[in-house]
């Protein structure tokens, strides 16, 4: 198509074009222009002297070197991969059952009412997510330890436990994000063609056999786009929900990068290693998100 074509084109879609504009807009103010400051990384950064004036880091990699050499690093890698795993793992499968069992339920004001109570947990902040855990939770006042030691059991320690913890903040995830993500994939499930139904049907096909031959290669692609996506954040592993739900006591398996960067790098205002650290994220990111696409372009399911 030659220059000119292009250009009638784009205009027939003006409209279009221009609603775009205010994301493009977003995008390059607060994700292209902050990766300026990317090369504090690579700098002994002070505030009074700015970015372009502090010195380089002696070696380049200093920073880096501190990261890697600090006594935390290997807990802190371990947890973070262990975590994000699971939130992978155990986040993905609940959001797509949920979505076949909305999709599937012919009473509507059933669906409609189940659908939206199980979405609404996605509003609520995780401030406030534990605070609903503590009053169940909580060894002293929690209800659900109240009904232990009534029973004759010793309360038990679920908030402050290495044993409870990650089930706990794993569980709380699930709760708050399984109903939002339905809501994608019955979308999903809305674009494919009804006629393959009614062919299944015709054939004597059960509902489990079209969930499984019809349903589940439909919204391939979304789950598939969707996996891609949470690849490239593997290394944050939900530091809001951590830095909230964490204390002391279970340090061993719940502190991660971020956590250990905004303690380490930003209350003691060590800019240069938490850009460090971020950057270094940020690449391994970067490296899975490429590494997932290729694996998906084989089964022909690739982003691009």
């Amino acid at each position: 198509m030659q220059g000119g074509a292009i250009a009638r084109k784009a205009w027939q879609h003006r409209v279009f074009y221009f609603m775009l504009i205010p994301g493009l807009v977003w995008y390059v103010v607060y994700k292209y222009v902050p990766m300026y400051g990317a090369i504090i990384a690579f700098k002994d950064y002070d505030m009074l002297r700015g970015i372009l004036s502090s010195p380089w880091a002696d070696p380049w990699y200093k920073y880096f070197q501190q990261f890697y050499e600090s006594p935390y690093f290997s807990q802190l890698l371990i947890n973070t991969i262990t975590i994000s795993f699971y939130r992978l793992l155990f986040g993905t499968v609940p959001p797509i059952l949920m979505a076949l069992l909305f999709n599937e339920c012919r009473t509507n004001w059933f669906r409609n009412l189940i659908q939206t109570i199980s979405y609404m947990p996605h509003f609520l902040s995780w401030v406030i997510i534990y605070g609903i855990l503590l009053a169940f939770l909580s060894q002293s006042s929690g209800l659900l330890n109240r009904w232990i030691v009534e029973w004759g059991w010793n309360a038990i320690p679920f908030l402050q436990s290495t044993d409870w913890f990650r089930s706990i903040l794993i569980g709380s995830d699930i709760w708050q994000n399984a109903g939002w993500g339905a809501i994608i994939y019955l979308a999903a499930m809305a674009g494919i063609d009804p006629t393959l139904y009614e062919a299944a049907r015709v054939d004597g096909a059960s509902r489990l056999r079209m969930i499984w031959h019809i349903t589940l290669p439909g919204i391939r692609n979304v789950i598939v786009l969707l996996l891609i996506m949470r690849l490239g954040y593997m290394l944050d592993a939900g530091f809001d929900q951590i830095y909230i739900f964490y204390n002391i006591q279970v340090y061993p398996v719940a502190d991660i990068i971020d956590t250990w960067v905004f303690r380490t790098g930003l209350q003691q205002m060590n800019y240069s290693l938490a850009s460090a650290v971020g950057l270094f994220k940020s690449v391994i990111g970067l490296i899975l998100v490429l590494g997932a696409n290729k694996i998906a372009k084989q089964w022909g399911e690739g982003i691009w």
